[in-house]
């Protein structure tokens, strides 16, 4: 059974274009995912990114043409400019970490709920009472948002470390264990498709 390891942010526009693919693809070939959110734009400092308010401004031109197209072919509603961006990640991070220890739930839901807050909502995923709801719609205990912050906490610094040490500069970012073949972008789900087809 193979294991992949799923480094993202929970407000990158590409996690939530990225849907459920990957939970799809994972269930298709019997694989098991570990999800790590992580800091991205701590992550952009370490590995030589720059963080989208730097960018020169055709890149970010590019950025959203980008994002126009890919909500489009995937028919996924999409708010392009939602307000507040970026937000605070590190509470929706904490929810995500401290769920995947309680169980119980549908993690992958969880991801998509609060990608969705962001990128279709417009809401502020740095909230409680926002993590609440998307915890509960998800199957889990709405009270980890504060039962899990110390743990979530730790998790969050130790993801961003590991994924620095093993070469992760982006989100959604993908690794498969066994082989250390690694996948950077949602755009790239159909490659990791056939990877795991091939083992």
């Amino acid at each position: 059974m193979a294991q992949i390891d799923y480094f993202f942010s929970v407000f990158s526009p590409w996690t939530y274009l990225a849907g459920d693919r990957l939970e799809q693809i994972a269930a298709k070939h019997g694989a098991t995912i570990t999800y790590k959110p992580l800091d991205l734009l701590t992550l952009f400092d370490r590995t030589g990114g720059v963080r989208p308010a730097a960018r020169h401004p055709s890149r970010m031109d590019y950025r959203m043409q980008e994002l126009e197209r890919w909500s489009k072919h995937l028919d996924m509603e999409m708010n392009f400019k939602p307000v507040g961006y970026p937000p605070n990640g590190a509470p929706g991070s904490y929810a995500v970490i401290a769920a995947q220890a309680a169980g119980g739930g549908d993690l992958g839901a969880l991801v998509r709920g609060i990608a969705r807050a962001v990128w279709v909502e417009d809401r502020n995923i740095g909230e409680d009472d926002v993590l609440r709801e998307k915890l509960e719609e998800a199957g889990f205990d709405p009270n980890l948002v504060t039962t899990g912050l110390f743990t979530g906490a730790m998790a969050y610094e130790r993801n961003l470390e590991e994924a620095v040490e093993r070469g992760v500069f982006g989100s959604p970012f993908y690794i498969v264990a066994e082989t250390d073949q690694r996948f950077w972008g949602q755009d790239r789900l159909d490659f990791l498709d056939a990877h795991l087809g091939a083992l």
